[in-house]
């Protein structure tokens, strides 16, 4: 994701970070260079082209408008509804944890630090920040077990890799961890139950980013959009280089720059969960989440903060 900027004006008209530009630049160009051998031959044979009304691409040009706001304003949606699931997994661990750590009994009748208290509030911890970054490895199909195997204990290790789906595998430790603790009973039915309720919070959290990543936008409406966005481009210059003359490449590239950027803006943002310079910053967050908890179970040496790199965050 890109840090926020604030560009003077004038940067705003040149700076690339963060734009569009890169990834549709072919097309702009292909587009100018048709205007421009339009115009030449306009140039040289007047009466090459009919003076045609630039009605009909007006009305085209508001339709198209209309599709790619449409579209646009759904890969936002499903964009914005990723960051408010990572959002609520940011709150559903740091909940979950401050309840691990107030409610689970660490100490015995004498005062005495209990061992297997302790050690019930690590391993549900160290769950949670496996589960985390888990889930962002399933939604980027990549390896996870660099940062997963760490905070699992081995006898879990060969399970994990079996496992069809590594989050709910990891979800279903938790709620065994909470099964245990019932069973020494070292906090009380109730606060078990509040506990669950975030481990449910949590498997809504991977079931809808799951969902997101699975369901992509109708391909027919995609491929209606694409070809629309072509086939205006490309006939654009016969409807304007009999008034504009040498304008017209111009005015067709800067046509097809608005067409062609919203319609690539809009395919970053439908999959939210990438790499890409306008996809959230998983990794991030995930070391948010991971020095959050273990700060507050009381570990000294934590990973760093990951910070921006040349204008973007991960």
């Amino acid at each position: 994701m890109i840090v926020k900027q604030k560009p003077s004006a004038i940067k705003l008209l040149f700076t690339l970070r963060g734009s569009i530009l890169p990834k549709v630049y072919p097309q702009i160009l292909l587009i100018s260079l048709i205007s421009a051998f339009i115009t030449n031959i306009q140039h040289g044979f007047p009466s090459s082209f009919s003076s045609y009304s630039v009605a009909p691409f007006t009305l085209l040009g508001i339709a198209l408008s209309l599709f790619l706001g449409f579209r646009n304003n759904a890969s936002y949606q499903r964009w914005w509804e990723a960051r408010g699931l990572w959002g609520q997994l940011v709150y559903d661990t740091r909940s979950f944890t401050r309840q691990v750590l107030s409610y689970i009994d660490d100490e015995s009748k004498d005062g005495r630090e209990s061992e297997k208290g302790r050690d019930s509030q690590r391993r549900l911890v160290y769950l949670s920040i496996a589960f985390t970054h888990a889930l962002r490895h399933r939604l980027r199909d990549s390896s996870p077990w660099q940062d997963v195997e760490r905070f699992v204990e081995p006898i879990h290790h060969a399970g994990m890799k079996q496992s069809q789906n590594l989050p709910d595998y990891l979800l279903r430790l938790l709620g065994k961890e909470l099964g245990y603790c019932r069973r020494q009973r070292l906090t009380s039915d109730h606060m078990l139950q509040n506990m669950d309720e975030r481990l449910n919070s949590m498997t809504v959290v991977l079931s809808a980013c799951e969902r997101i990543h699975s369901t992509p936008l109708p391909f027919a409406y995609t491929l209606l959009v694409h070809r629309t966005t072509y086939l205006y481009c490309f006939m654009l210059p016969f409807g304007l280089v009999s008034s504009l003359g040498w304008v017209t490449p111009l005015i067709c590239g800067v046509i097809a720059y608005t067409f062609f950027g919203l319609d690539a803006l809009s395919e970053e943002l439908e999959e939210p969960f990438g790499l890409a310079a306008n996809q959230l910053p998983l990794t991030a967050l995930s070391r948010t989440i991971e020095i959050n908890l273990l700060e507050a179970l009381g570990e000294t040496e934590m990973p760093p903060n990951i910070t921006a790199k040349n204008g973007y965050l991960q």
